[in-house]
């Protein structure tokens, strides 16, 4: 039983809960927001792409503050309390997106090894994908390797920068892709993922562009290393309940 099926609000079944535990992952088949709140966060990303273009959209709501209503907003909090606990900082997020046809591969990793040593522990930290345009394996959608989530720093080896989003990837022989369980997701839809689970995604060979928006939140538990060169800038949230480890947070 999850450690937080207690907590007061949760969007999850038990059984979803359980599987998110067991495996680092799950799907939300429901809409996130309204259909009023979800059109106006597309149009903010469509303004934000237009301003800063499609590869320095990572942090955004550094620089746009209208996010904060959807990064903060209960429909999202009360998906994650169950997986990270009452007590929740909100770590980062990014609009990211796949151009049609062009859209390069993203290759086998762990947000956790691109975070080493910025937090105390990778434990708990949750990633929301939610889904701006309809996600498939067509056109570059998310996979997982279930079950994955119990190191999270991987060997990784280099990779060609021109066919992939990253320079690196978790070595071939430490993948197993007939374990990979690839998402698919209507608009509005979400995925929930451990930091240390192995994922990935296949370039955009389709017609249709693939948007989504990376909403991350760690539990106050764990101590941000605010000295580290990786968070000299980097601003974090008290999203719901309190501090339990002495961070910093930017003020409401």
């Amino acid at each position: 039983m999850s450690t937080f099926t207690t907590t007061r609000s949760t969007r999850l079944t038990r059984d979803q809960i359980t599987q998110y535990e067991h495996d680092g992952y799950v799907l939300f088949h429901q809409p996130v927001f309204s259909p009023e709140r979800f059109a106006q966060l597309a149009t903010i990303f469509e303004e934000d792409r237009a301003m800063y273009g499609d590869e320095d959209l990572d942090t955004i709501h550094f620089r746009d503050s209208r996010l904060l209503e959807y990064l903060l907003a209960d429909e999202v909090l009360d998906l994650v309390e169950p997986l990270v606990g009452p007590d929740i900082g909100l770590w980062s997020s990014h609009f990211i997106t796949k151009a049609p046809r062009i859209g390069k591969a993203t290759p086998w990793h762990e947000d956790s090894a691109y975070w080493q040593d910025r937090v105390s522990t990778m434990v708990g930290l949750c990633t929301v994908w939610l889904a701006l345009d309809e996600a498939t394996p067509e056109n570059g959608s998310m996979a997982v390797i279930p079950g994955s989530h119990d190191n999270g720093f991987s060997a990784y080896e280099a990779v060609d920068p021109d066919q992939n989003l990253f320079a690196r990837q978790i070595k071939h022989e430490l993948i197993d892709e007939s374990q990979a369980v690839y998402f698919s997701l209507q608009p509005n839809e979400c995925s929930l993922h451990e930091a240390r689970i192995i994922h990935g995604a296949r370039a955009n060979t389709s017609d249709r562009r693939r948007a989504g928006y990376t909403m991350r939140y760690f539990p106050t538990t764990s101590r941000i290393n605010h000295d580290h060169p990786g968070n000299r800038d980097h601003k974090v949230w008290l999203a719901r309940g309190h501090d339990r480890a002495g961070n910093h947070y930017e003020n409401m």
